[in-house]
Formats: C-alpha cells, structure tokens, sequence
C-alpha cells in the first residue's frame, strides 16, 4: 500500500517539475541569445562613409561679376564741313596717333572763299587806315570812324573762318587708337557734324562692373582683379581696381567700379565678354574642409568628426571664407579631425562608421 502511494507521488509530481525544467533551460540560454540578437545590431548600424582631413591653408574672397571690355578712350569723328570726299587714308584696323590724316574732303570751294574773304579784309584795311588818319586830324566824325573799325575787325573774323574751313577738308584723328569704323567713301557727300570713323584706344582696357550696394565696405581702390572671358578659354589677365563711383543708383542699388586691365600682348579687343573676380581679403593657414562635407540647416551648420573610436560625433561649425569648393572654418573643427564628406545624411550623434578607404586631403576634393 505504500509502495503505491510512493510510487503515485513520483509520477504525480513529475508535470510539475516539467514546466520548471524548461524555465530554467530557457533562462540559462537567454543571455547567449541576447549577446548575438546585440552584436547583431551593432553590425547593423555601422554605417560606411568617406572622411578627408581638415588641412590648414590660404583662402581669399572675391567678389564676381560679368563685364563687357571697353575702350578708356574711344571717339567718333565727326566732319566739321560739308563736301565731297576726296581721299580715303585711314582703314579699319589700322592704328592711327593723334593727328593723323584720316580723310581730304573737296578743297576747291573753300580755297576759293578764302581768296574772297582776304580781298574784301585788304579793301577794309586800306579803307580803316584812311580813316584812322582823318580822325587822328579830326576831320571824320568818331561814328563814321567806329563804323569802319567794326567792318574791318568783322572782316578778320570771316578771313578766320575761311581758314577755318579749308583745314577741316582734312578729317584728322581726335586721339591715338585702332580705327574700329570708317563710315564714308570716296564720292560720298559728308554733312556737318556727321560721322565719318570710329576710333578705340586699346592702351588701357577696362572691364566696368555694377557692383552692388552690399559689397561698398569691401571694394576700394588698387585691389587686384583676374579676367577670365569667354573667347579666350584658359587665359587670365590680371589688372586693378582704378575708380569707384561716389554714388548708388538708386533704380538698380549698384555702384560702378572700373579696373584697368594689363595687356601688354594686345591681344583683348572692345566688346569681349568676360567674368572679373575682385579680390578683397585673403586669410592664410586656416582650416579648410571640402563644402560637401557641410549639413546647412535653419541657418545653423554642422560636420561630423570621426573620431578614433569611429564613432561620428556632430559639431557645429562657423563657416568663413569660400572658394574652389573648399569653404573656411572659423570654429569647430582643427587641422587633422577627420570630417565625412559621404554618407552624413544617415548620420546622427554617436552613430558607429566605417571610413571606406584612407582618408583624403581635402585639398585634392
């Protein structure tokens, strides 16, 4: 009787101890489980990204704007009589000094009232130096003497502007400089005051630029500038800033900045289109990151550093200078710190990397 008693216990107990088995049994795996289920999602959030190194360097500010080549000097030439032209002495693209004979126009009636107007000058002088000896003896009255003085005095006006005349049938040139027009041919009538050539001074060129009214604390007088235009691909010429305009329009908010620019080859011609780059400050051995590797938000800037521990940890940044891709960092970062130039946008603060490939000069992105 007790041995079955016994016996009934052991096997009535045994559902019992079943369940606490597998309690235990699961709470002795667990742990080992949850060290794989967390090294796997370390794995998971590793993210890869390419870093380059902060490099300390030089980096300068500009100011750039288009601009079209002009002539410092540039004038039309006018005839200042009417006539026929008769020679032509001056083509376009020749260079012709102050002073050279560009066209002759019609001589021939201007000679002829040069001749009319002296004759009738020699007729008044004969007759106002009789007179003037009558009324030395006071034997005119002083009107009648006044009358003849005035006639006479008139008379070398009109001999004057004969003269006058009879010089501009040469049309001479105003200024030094390439002819870039002649408007006239042999056989054709030129007017008063009509155009009859066109005349650029290369020497010097300039480049005018509306600048606006923002950059008037920056731009001054003998910075240098660069020219870069779009005819001669490759070529930069350099020169400086010469005037600056006193005043704003007030229509467009710019000011006019004129700058000289040097070229002693002859090779930039009026008209040629172009970009100048003024260059108003220049800070040296600072820090430089490539501008990718800046995240601009509400105003605010920030880079990830990847430190030792690959961690990528989030740095504000004041931003300076940029230039060429590469932008300066006032604040937040020092020479060496690696900064991620791909792969930030999955970043956040603490987020495990992995640097694909070694780091880059920044100076080379």
């Amino acid at each position: 009787m007790n041995t079955r008693s016994d016996s009934f216990m052991k096997w009535s107990g045994l559902p019992l101890l079943l369940p606490m088995a597998c309690l235990l049994l699961q709470g002795c795996m667990d742990p080992a489980n949850g060290n794989a289920e967390n090294e796997a999602e370390e794995e998971a959030i590793t993210i890869p990204v390419e870093v380059t190194a902060v490099i300390n360097g030089d980096v300068a500010a500009f100011y750039s704007g288009t601009t079209t080549i002009e002539s410092d000097e540039q004038a039309t030439v006018v005839s200042q009589i009417t006539g026929v032209v008769l020679e032509i002495h001056a083509e376009e693209g020749e260079f012709v000094q102050a002073g050279t004979l560009l066209a002759k126009v019609e001589t021939d009636r201007y000679e002829l009232e040069l001749k009319r107007a002296n004759a009738t000058l020699m007729q008044l002088e004969t007759e106002y130096q009789r007179k003037q000896k009558l009324f030395d003896k006071q034997l005119v009255s002083a009107d009648d003497f006044e009358r003849v003085s005035a006639d006479y005095q008139a008379q070398k006006a009109s001999v004057g502007l004969a003269q006058l005349n009879l010089k501009y049938t040469s049309i001479k040139a105003p200024i030094s400089g390439y002819v870039s027009e002649r408007l006239v041919r042999v056989g054709n009538l030129v007017e008063l005051y009509k155009p009859v050539y066109r005349i650029n001074s290369y020497d010097p060129l300039l480049a005018v630029l509306h600048v606006p009214e923002r950059e008037l604390s920056v731009i001054s007088k003998g910075l240098e500038v660069a020219v870069k235009l779009a005819a001669l691909p490759g070529t930069v010429f350099t020169g400086e800033v010469t005037r600056i305009s006193p005043v704003v329009d007030p229509a467009t908010g710019t000011f006019r900045v004129t700058a000289e620019i040097r070229d002693p080859q002859q090779i930039l011609k009026p008209g040629l289109f172009g970009r100048v780059d003024i260059l108003y400050d220049l800070r040296e051995n600072v820090p430089l990151i490539p501008r990718k590797a800046v995240i601009t938000e509400d105003e605010a800037s920030h880079v990830f550093v990847v430190g030792e521990d690959d961690n990528a940890v989030r740095r504000a940044v004041r931003l300076g200078y940029e230039r060429n891709g590469l932008v300066e960092i006032i604040e937040g970062v020092n020479a060496g710190d690696r900064v991620v130039t791909a792969g930030k946008g999955s970043l956040s603060d603490g987020t495990r990397v992995e640097v694909v490939g070694l780091p880059t000069d920044s100076s080379n992105t």
